[in-house]
């Protein structure tokens, strides 16, 4: 039988620390695109080369505890980070690929030393500032880079939801972080639309004309 130490060594064995040990790499990854309402929200972090935390891990698969317990880890041992937030109404301008990439972007904006290459998750990437870039699918399972990204944006993005839900409780964003549930769909069939849904999405399967809340 695998203990845990063991498990948790094995997990964190498969987050390489680095693409090219000789670049100074940044990864990026977003949080919130398959949402039906609110912003998309993207990371940055540059990693010192031998950052370590058992706790690292694609956030989708760490629970809610363990991302908070993480991000001022991160925070504090990364070289440098950048959050950054592509609003609903600007996501139904350009299509939610655009703005994720323009959340990526604005996320290196913020970064406090220049990176010499980006780890991106995913298949799809718009260049930035001419800096080479590589994209990973499944890259935040793989790089350890990518992994603290996702861990900042989901915590980012569902704080900024359930501050969000204060002011609009009737769907329960506080929980669901405007993902599709069938509660926060059944939501919108009894209170209509949010000014926060975003209307090039289909908030409901064949969905009618709703008026705003």
């Amino acid at each position: 039988m695998i203990s845990i130490f063991q498990r948790l060594y094995l997990r964190q064995i498969v987050l390489l620390p680095f693409y090219n040990k000789e670049a100074i790499e940044a990864g990026c990854d977003e949080a919130g695109r398959g949402c039906i309402a609110g912003p998309v929200c993207a990371a940055a972090v540059i990693l010192p080369s031998n950052f370590f935390h058992s706790l690292l891990n694609d956030s989708k698969k760490m629970s809610e505890h363990d991302r908070m317990e993480l991000r001022p880890i991160i925070e504090k041992e990364a070289l440098a980070f950048g959050v950054a937030f592509v609003s609903h109404a600007e996501i139904d301008k350009i299509n939610i690929l655009q703005a994720s990439f323009l959340a990526m972007h604005q996320a290196l904006d913020k970064l406090k030393i220049k990176p010499t290459q980006l780890l991106i998750d995913g298949n799809r990437f718009k260049p930035y500032k001419e800096i080479d870039h590589h994209c990973i699918v499944k890259g935040d399972s793989k790089f350890a880079s990518i992994a603290a990204a996702s861990v900042l944006a989901k915590t980012y993005r569902d704080e900024w939801m359930q501050n969000l839900d204060h002011e609009y409780p009737n769907y329960n964003w506080k929980q669901n972080k405007g993902y599709p549930t069938i509660q926060h769909r059944n939501a919108i069939r009894e209170f209509g639309l949010s000014p926060y849904h975003r209307l090039s999405f289909a908030c409901l399967p064949a969905q009618l004309e709703l008026e705003f809340e």
